[in-house]
């Protein structure tokens, strides 16, 4: 493990925080630099945890700080390759999101693993689980407690004239 610093030569995981000459955090104070260099060796990082229950979809931030060309990226839970897509862009990072519904409520490891190469650098951040979506009201239902508030509004105004002119 290297703190803001990069491997010249040999596969490595490595700290990025502010003041790093190579790269620095995605978001935040630190990222992770994953890096893949040497074939036949893989750099990866790793925790075990309880994925939480409703979660529909792992989502977490990755870019490629140090070369053009990045090589392959494999995301697991347990054993299980978890494919993964982009789904967003930020200025410096792409947002990916990978659908583990099938986990929610289990204990599981998650490993973000990069295969030796040549130069496969992944920077990462904010790991997160999303929940189930919150069900959103339709246009018809906003319009119609519009509507309601602004008559409860108006009969409100129109009962303290009728008191002030008591």
């Amino acid at each position: 493990m290297i703190y803001n610093g990069v491997s010249t030569g040999a596969t490595a995981v490595t700290l990025v925080g502010s003041g790093d000459q190579y790269a620095a955090p995605i978001d935040g104070k630190y990222s992770v630099l994953i890096q893949g260099i040497v074939p036949g060796t893989t750099a990866s990082i790793s925790q075990t945890g309880l994925v939480p229950s409703g979660t529909q979809s792992l989502l977490f931030e990755a870019a490629d700080p140090l070369t053009a060309v990045q090589g392959p990226l494999e995301v697991y839970l347990g054993t299980q390759t978890i494919p993964f897509f982009a789904v967003g862009t930020g200025p410096n990072y792409t947002l990916y999101g990978a659908n583990i519904s099938a986990w929610a409520g289990q204990t599981e490891e998650l490993t973000f693993l990069a295969p030796g190469g040549t130069y496969n650098n992944w920077e990462i951040d904010e790991i997160t689980f999303s929940p189930n979506p919150v069900p959103e009201p339709s246009t018809l239902a906003l319009m119609l407690a519009a509507v309601g508030a602004y008559g409860v509004r108006r009969w409100r105004a129109k009962e303290s004239v009728k008191v002030a002119k008591r």
